[in-house]
């Protein structure tokens, strides 16, 4: 008997090793497990099933290993004969959990052995007297462990006990609680921090690729300021919105005007002229005097310059004119009412006036050399805009025959 505790003792050892686990140890917990429960003894020993009394000493060393230190006492009676057996054992054994510390339900599986004593009156059951036995006894079992909080718990634990010497087979249920000491790290996934976005532009800091935004500037989804009409200006700050794809404008967002003669570059036909020199619509210098001026009933759609050629009657007016007097030159005049944007309505004008000027050249042959296209927006309005009569009268194109000197 004495020859078979080291090898129990090496077996134990043996169910215990886990160093292949070590890189899964998230979790560590020191549990003090008291508990109680119903020894049933092999037939061969002679006495009764009893209560057994059990302190353990619980090391989880990762999320599912643990290693148990445990002392079992009970005083159980001769079943066939008078008398009773004091019982004690010392045994160490290996844990498996199938779910992580801080779960309600910690089921698992375990296996150990140790080192059994039996002291008392009248021997098995063929000797008379006192009797002092040991025994090595190896176990596997099953149980769990319900957590009531982090450092609270239940514990059900159910074991088959093998006598090597004598080759018996006991059996143990047990019920009691345990008090858990220790650490969890990585017990739970760190929450992900919640996204920045340091503008308030509603574009989180990681996309943000403009950084800083003004406060309520409209932007796009890579946090940057929009730019509707293209021009190289935010909206935030151009002042001279829809302005001609491909111009050149100045930092307000506005058509240059390089020599300063109130006509800008897209529309200068005479660039470089002098400064302080009187030029026409075209930015060329000349007196112009106007001979005529018609005013054309054209009507477009809303937020539309596009004429169709209903128009083309009321257009031979003003060609019929021109072909009569070869000495002119016309000027297209875009005009709108107040409502709405200066700005918008100023570009409105312009593209309704070159839609105008290109129907004179396209379909009723006028040289494009003596048509020019002006869009005067809300500038020179020839009726009130505080009456619908007024604003309609407002909203023009006019056909200004001049003759240049």
């Amino acid at each position: 008997m004495a020859n078979m505790r080291p090898l129990a003792a090496a077996a134990l050892a043996a169910a215990m090793a886990t160093p292949a686990f070590a890189a899964e140890d998230h979790s560590q917990h020191i549990y003090i497990n008291p508990s109680i429960g119903m020894q049933l003894f092999d037939e061969d020993r002679d006495l009764s099933e009893t209560d057994t009394f059990n302190i353990g000493l619980e090391y989880r060393f990762t999320d599912r290993w643990a290693v148990e230190g445990a002392f079992s006492r009970a005083n159980a009676d001769r079943q066939h004969q008078p008398g009773n057996s004091g019982f004690q054992e010392l045994r160490l054994d290996g844990l498996y959990y199938f779910a992580n510390p801080h779960d309600t339900w910690n089921p698992y599986v375990a296996v150990g052995a140790g080192d059994a004593e039996w002291k008392g009156d009248a021997g098995r059951t063929k000797t008379l007297g006192t009797f002092n036995t040991r025994e090595t006894r190896v176990n596997a079992g099953a149980g769990f462990r319900y957590n009531f909080s982090e450092g609270f718990s239940a514990r059900f634990d159910v074991r088959e006990f093998h006598g090597i010497d004598d080759s018996t087979f006991d059996t143990q249920a047990s019920l009691g609680f345990s008090l858990a000491f220790g650490r969890s790290a990585d017990s739970e996934p760190a929450p992900e921090p919640e996204p920045m976005d340091s503008d308030n532009d509603g574009v989180n800091d990681n996309r943000d690729q403009c950084p800083n935004t003004a406060s309520g500037a409209s932007v796009n989804s890579q946090g940057c300021e929009t730019d509707a009409d293209n021009d190289g200006v935010v909206d935030s700050a151009d002042q001279c919105p829809n302005t001609p794809t491909g111009a050149s404008v100045d930092s307000r967002g506005c058509e240059t005007d390089s020599d300063n003669d109130g006509v800008v570059d897209s529309r200068d036909e005479c660039p470089g002229t002098s400064a302080g020199a009187t030029v026409d619509n075209t930015g060329c210098t000349g007196e112009t005097e106007s001979v005529e001026t018609f005013t054309l009933n054209i009507q477009f759609p809303t937020n539309s310059s596009v004429i169709g050629n209903q128009y083309d009657a009321e257009l031979q007016r003003v060609a019929d004119f021109l072909k009569a007097n070869p000495e002119t030159i016309v000027e297209i005049a875009g005009h709108t009412d107040s409502a709405g944007e200066a700005s918008y309505n100023q570009a409105l004008s312009q593209r309704r006036a070159e839609a105008v000027a290109n129907r004179l050249v396209e379909r009723l042959n006028v040289d494009s050399s003596r048509v020019g296209a002006t869009g005067y927006g809300e500038s020179e309005p020839v009726a009130s805009n505080d009456t619908a009569s007024g604003r309609a009268e407002n909203r023009r194109v006019e056909a200004r025959i001049q003759v240049e000197r």
